[in-house]
């Protein structure tokens, strides 16, 4: 739970603050979950998420879109810029002694807002159409890049993306800017996905 309140941090999600008139602070709430694979524990999970559910259409938020692959190696975990002005409320046990009646104003979307995956996609769709991706004319959750031949598929799931293409070395320079811009977390081959085991051949 620190390490998670450390990335909110260092990454600027958030400012704590006194609460302005008429502020309704969102609640948060820790959620703990076990990440398996193939029957087998391979990573337990602290995350802090947004009481969403208590947000008013056209008040806390105006729009909301979720990006959505019809199918789907890599996940990352993204902090998109919100527009909206959002307070919530400080996370269960971690209560500021000093200032227990200060609320956090959030910079970047957290999960669980209602327009956290559109800040998220709208933030990584501009990183790669500015690092020469061109987003598919008909599926705007897949963004193609080619370079001296080679090919690389970027493809988004909410807040997951699946990348791979025809050389290694493109791959592995994909992965290593995308951990300087977010972070993230790579998790290998694609295995697992949406509940689907996926075997690879040559």
């Amino acid at each position: 739970m620190h390490e998670e309140l450390e990335n909110f941090e260092r990454n600027h999600v958030w400012d704590l603050v006194e609460p302005p008139p008429n502020c309704h602070p969102i609640g948060t709430k820790w959620v703990f979950k076990n990440k398996q694979e193939d029957g087998m524990v391979v990573r337990n999970k602290a995350r802090l998420v947004a009481q969403g559910f208590c947000q008013k259409e056209g008040i806390d938020y105006e729009e909301t879109f979720a990006p959505v692959a019809p199918n789907g190696c890599q996940v990352c975990f993204l902090n998109g810029f919100i527009e909206e002005e959002v307070y919530v409320r400080q996370p269960p046990g971690f209560e500021s002694a000093r200032f227990p009646n200060r609320v956090y104003k959030l910079r970047k979307a957290l999960y669980g807002l209602k327009q956290a995956p559109r800040a998220w996609y709208a933030r990584l769709k501009s990183f790669l159409l500015k690092s020469g991706f061109v987003m598919g004319s008909v599926d705007e959750t897949l963004f193609l890049l080619s370079h001296d031949g080679d090919t690389l598929i970027v493809q988004i799931y909410v807040d997951d993306i699946i990348f791979g293409g025809s050389s290694h070395v493109l791959v592995s320079s994909f992965a290593e800017q995308m951990s300087r811009e977010f972070e993230m977390s790579l998790m290998g081959e694609l295995q697992f996905f949406l509940g689907l085991q996926i075997k690879q051949g040559p």
